[in-house]
């Protein structure tokens, strides 16, 4: 998927992002918050998107997320100044495939139905490791494709519309695999359906 497909899909999605994929998505992205939440220190969130999760993070947690979609972000902004959300350091406009931070720069790194709509997942993956500090986690929530069934028989058929529904249905996990420098410790299926998967990487020192 290139990155203007990328912009112009999410310019369409802002305003009802959060009643639609938004609503589908809660479940999953709940239960991924509630994990970082148990963490400390610095978090980066690479594509927040309109700020979903922003209200959900622990008061304890640094909080700073990024975006490709100016649409997406000024949703996220509004929600940080009408929450009152203090933990959220910084939102800023970026490509995640070139992170504008340091190496080494967070604790925990998180992408959320990411990794299937950006265009080079590979570097995408790559860089949320370099930005993630040694003995720090790499947490990805997202769909990935299945081998069988009704699911993977639908995946079959959106996939060709990928450019306008702004994702892959058919992302393949092994795509972000063996990124340089992470370990995967965890794999876990989330609702509904078992439909979305989160897979808990540490960065190796």
């Amino acid at each position: 998927m290139e990155a203007e497909a990328v912009g112009s899909s999410y310019r369409r999605w802002a305003p009802i992002y959060d009643h639609t994929f938004g609503r589908i998505t809660r479940p999953g992205r709940r239960r991924a918050v509630e994990y970082v939440n148990t963490r400390s220190g610095s978090v980066l969130e690479v594509g927040v998107g309109t700020g979903l999760t922003l209200p959900e993070y622990a008061k304890h947690l640094r909080i700073t997320g990024m975006d490709y979609s100016h649409e997406m972000l000024a949703k996220a902004q509004d929600k940080v100044e009408r929450l009152g959300l203090e933990g959220v350091e910084d939102l800023r406009q970026m490509d995640a495939r070139e992170l504008d931070y340091p190496d080494a720069a967070f604790d925990t790194v998180v992408g959320m139905y990411l990794v299937s709509v950006v265009p080079e997942p590979e570097r995408v993956i790559a860089e949320m490791a370099r930005v993630c500090k040694p003995g720090g986690e790499v947490v990805i929530l997202n769909h990935f494709a299945r081998d069988r069934g009704f699911l993977a028989w639908l995946e079959r058929v959106f996939a060709p519309f990928a450019n306008l529904l702004g994702w892959h249905s058919d992302f393949r996990k092994e795509r972000i695999m063996g990124a340089p420098g992470l370990e995967l410790k965890d794999e876990t299926a989330y609702p509904p359906f078992g439909m979305f998967t989160l897979l808990r990487f540490v960065k190796s020192g």
